[in-house]
């Protein structure tokens, strides 16, 4: 019962748009989305980015998991031809994707990434046993039992699809890739995020900064901030930071969001949260 239950997230991948590493963001990391969440045995990851390469390299085989995409900007999907559970046989990976709407599939998406003059391997070469499920944003997903993922769409350029999951009486949000209004809260993204554990959230700016992006599909640490507090949130993570903001820059951030929002947890490559 004690290892059904357990239930626990590790950050392989923090930083959005584009991998920034170097000697600047050694601490929080360099690396796109991937976060790495387990549901008693059962592995459940949520976006591709480069992350997911040294990730990959973790797990042994024979391996059973589900992957969510929150959408397809290549950001998210670019650590997949890296990923080297994929190219192992005998493995099986179930890859989900919400936000497509019928205009293509998940799997046209992924297979157009590994093709030649963009990618010198064909999707030919993942040996795993890949299942590919397209759903609409809005849908409850159950991947596996005692396991369920509430969804709902975020304003982001192309669609995005943010995530609410219930397991062992808690509940984790991963909510990332997703522009708020000015002076008005999300009620998708209340609605999907209303008195979970944790939250997971796209603060790639801090409000300062976001006049100069608006319409560029993300938000801010401090409307994260205020969203846990109209939702009831216990753990606010953020998440996606912008490849501009170095260790020093996160570390005024750390500072600020502990004084609005004690004990808010600014995410790092390598943590381990549990909610």
């Amino acid at each position: 019962m004690a290892e059904q239950e357990d239930f626990w997230i590790r950050f392989w991948g923090v930083r959005g748009s584009i991998a920034c590493p170097g000697g600047d963001t050694l601490h929080y990391g360099g690396n796109t989305s991937c976060v790495e969440v387990r549901c008693g045995s059962r592995l459940l990851i949520f976006d591709c980015g480069t992350g997911a390469r040294v990730f990959g390299n973790h797990l042994q085989a024979p391996l059973d998991a589900d992957l969510f995409f929150s959408h397809t900007h290549f950001d998210h999907i670019c650590g997949l031809p890296f990923f080297a559970p994929v190219f192992v046989p005998g493995n099986k990976l179930s890859l989900w994707a919400g936000h497509l709407g019928g205009k293509t599939t998940i799997r046209e998406v992924l297979c157009s990434m590994m093709i030649d003059p963009l990618f010198p391997i064909p999707p030919d070469a993942m040996r795993a046993d890949i299942t590919y499920k397209d759903f609409e944003a809005g849908e409850t997903l159950s991947p596996a039992p005692g396991i369920t993922l509430k969804t709902a769409p975020l304003n982001h350029p192309n669609g995005a699809t943010g995530y609410r999951l219930e397991f062992a009486g808690k509940v984790v949000c991963y909510v990332t890739d997703t522009e708020h209004v000015i002076g008005a809260p999300d009620e998708n993204v209340l609605g999907l995020i209303e008195g979970a554990d944790l939250l997971i959230y796209d603060a790639t700016y801090t409000d300062d900064e976001y006049p100069q992006f608006e319409g560029w599909g993300h938000s801010t640490w401090q409307e994260g901030a205020r969203l846990c507090e109209a939702a009831g949130v216990k753990t606010y993570v953020l998440f996606h930071h912008a490849p501009s903001h170095d260790d020093a820059f996160m570390d005024r951030i750390a500072e600020e969001v502990d004084r609005m929002r004690p004990g808010a947890v600014v995410a790092r490559e390598e943590l381990i949260l549990r909610p």
